[in-house]
């Protein structure tokens, strides 16, 4: 197909949202014990210490307090929402990647986390999924209720054609794979040897840590419409009445197509009409159909939860005495239905200081060995 044929991308309407200071969704409780306990299950990391008081007493925290992935869980957006301003009639989004700084305050039960958004840049080239394509950034500022800054987020968003999508057609007839018993057997004690890996250093420091370590191999999966549905009903902001709109957005104006955008009238009928999974532009991580609509071959994971892999996979060989202080992950592949993946990790490099720093570079791979996302991370370790 000419390229020439493709609809190009009207970007008029989003220059103007460039370095203004954004609202959007905003949280109504604070952090309960179970919203962690619902995430460290939805994004399927059984580490004891996001989940267990009895074993996080132990620890060096004394309490069972959040892992740093769990960020992400106290913004409405998944923190895309400053990457999705502007109107571009007809358009889609996927996650481009997730860059991170955390500034040390962890949070606990009882926090009250709100957000401070804007849209930093966006750039426009051709794809082979969709032709032109927008890759925009957005910034999100993470900010406890005593005005202490946990984090700060850049988030890319690949904004795209839906009809051009659906022309090129990337995916062609790409069929799920079939999994016998035996391979899921061993995927199985695969991801029991990943467990132990943590399990077996418990409330230990990670020392002795040198230049050419590999991290333990973490598979996640095989991913089904099931897991993608409990990863998406893990995210707060996803039960009904849990969010308020704060001051002005244009996000869910962004020009969704009529099948993927929500019902805010139906809404207060139902809120099914509004739920985003139910009817809105998340229903085809869940419902094939609409995956379809938009380009995908079939069901697809969150780019959200990966970065949350990322996070978790770093925090779990760290463990309890470590902390991700940077980190920038490019996504290139989704996770789709059928599909396993497998986190890897090398440490490329350690900056002694007064905290030993390790840089990590991480890679997410299909079953198959497509690259899913790459990127690298530094993860404070304990001193001696």
């Amino acid at each position: 197909m000419s390229k020439s044929s493709l609809t190009p991308l009207d970007t008029t309407d989003v220059d103007r949202w460039i370095g203004i200071p954004l609202g959007g969704g905003q949280l109504k409780e604070s952090v309960h014990i179970n919203d962690i306990r619902r995430w460290a299950q939805g994004m399927q990391n059984p580490n004891p210490i996001c989940f267990d008081e009895k074993y996080a007493a132990d620890s060096v925290h004394g309490e069972l307090i959040a892992p740093q992935s769990f960020t992400i869980c106290t913004d409405v957006g998944h923190g895309a929402t400053p990457a999705i301003q502007g109107n571009i009639p007809g358009q889609h989004m996927l996650f481009g990647g997730d860059e991170w700084w955390f500034f040390g305050p962890r949070i606990r039960p009882g926090d009250t986390i709100r957000q401070e958004r804007m849209l930093y840049d966006y750039r426009v080239t051709d794809t082979k999924f969709a032709g032109p394509t927008m890759f925009s950034r957005g910034d999100t500022t993470y900010i406890q209720q005593t005005g202490e800054v946990v984090a700060k987020q850049r988030s890319t968003s690949i904004r795209y054609l839906v009809e051009n999508a659906r022309e090129l057609n990337l995916f062609g007839d790409d069929e799920e794979k079939e999994w016998s018993d035996e391979e899921l057997e061993k995927i199985e004690q695969e991801k029991a040897d990943y467990y132990h890996s943590y399990l077996d250093l418990g409330h230990d420091k990670r020392l002795f840590v040198k230049v050419g370590d590999k991290l333990p191999r973490r598979p996640i999966g095989p991913h089904t419409l099931l897991t993608f549905a409990t990863e998406w009903r893990s995210y707060t902001m996803t039960v009904w009445g849990s969010s308020y709109e704060h001051g002005v957005s244009s996000t869910q104006d962004s020009g969704w197509t009529p099948e993927m955008s929500r019902d805010p009238e139906g809404a207060k009928i139902d809120p099914a009409n509004a739920d985003g999974l139910y009817k809105g532009a998340s229903r085809g991580h869940a419902q094939p159909r609409w995956a379809r609509h938009i380009g995908m071959p079939r069901g697809y994971g969150y780019g959200a939860t990966m970065g949350a892999w990322v996070l978790d996979y770093l925090t779990n060989w760290s463990g309890e005495h470590g902390f991700v202080v940077h980190s920038d992950v490019k996504y290139r592949f989704p996770a789709l239905t059928g599909d396993l993946t497998y986190l890897d990790g090398e440490v490329t490099n350690i900056t002694h200081g007064e905290t030993p720093i390790a840089h990590v570079r991480v890679t997410m791979t299909t079953h198959e060995g497509a690259v899913m996302a790459a990127g690298d991370a530094e993860v404070a370790l304990p001193a001696e």
